[in-house]
């Protein structure tokens, strides 16, 4: 069941997109503002969001811009903005699709549907190789070149996990801290230096050269093959 963060200041339409979406089996939070917003996505990490633009507080561009610092999660626009500048500029600020006001309810459902479907992860082989150890994602087992054992705690595994699945691509701190700690350890960056050197001693050949386990200073970690 995907939890939707549905963002929307008319009470009427709020409840209507409510109503439909649990009827379909969705976990459904709501907030009335972009402050809201925002709070509600750090509480409880969305798997979708659903986002007005015309918010009485706050531009729901900012709110695309805030969530994109550390989300990953789809955003479907709404809004009766329907300028061409307008589209881009919520796409370029990170939005996944835009919906134009009034809409018909079969049709977003059906864009919410093919946002979630594209966000779904797909991993041809789950087995993941580098010259020093090797990852198994379906069997949850890390094996060093010489097909040992390597022995990891719940914790580095989760770590491991997340930045294997982005391998290549910059996964920032944030990030991090909310998805293995949750929202409120998202500014305790020393958990990630303390568990980032244990991972490092045991899967890299030179940890204080780590080719692997790659540190972005003051933006976050990446895994490279």
């Amino acid at each position: 069941m995907s939890r939707i963060l549905l963002v929307e200041d008319d009470r009427h339409l709020l409840r209507a997109l409510s109503v439909n979406l649990r009827a379909r089996h969705y976990q459904v939070d709501t907030a009335a503002t972009a402050a809201a917003a925002l709070a509600a996505a750090a509480k409880h990490p969305p798997g979708l969001v659903i986002l007005d633009l015309g918010l009485p507080d706050m531009d729901g561009i900012e709110v695309v811009r805030g969530l994109r610092g550390w989300c990953t999660a789809p955003i479907v626009v709404l809004s009766a903005r329907d300028q061409q500048a307008d589209k881009v500029t919520a796409l370029d600020a990170g939005a996944d699709d835009y919906v134009t006001k009034p809409f018909g309810m079969d049709e977003l459902l059906a864009r919410v549907r093919a946002a979630l479907r594209r966000a779904t992860p797909a991993i041809g082989d789950p087995t993941i190789r580098t010259d020093a150890f090797t990852v198994d994602l379906a069997v949850k087992k890390v094996t060093s070149a010489d097909g040992r054992d390597i022995r990891l705690t719940p914790t580095e595994w989760h770590i491991l996990e997340i930045l294997v699945r982005n391998a290549g691509k910059l996964v920032d701190q944030r990030r991090l801290l909310q998805e293995v700690w949750g929202p409120s350890y998202r500014t305790e960056t020393n958990y990630l230096r303390v568990y980032l050197a244990q991972l490092r001693r045991k899967l890299e050949p030179d940890p204080a050269r780590p080719r692997h386990l790659v540190t972005e200073p003051g933006l976050g970690y990446r895994f490279e093959p």
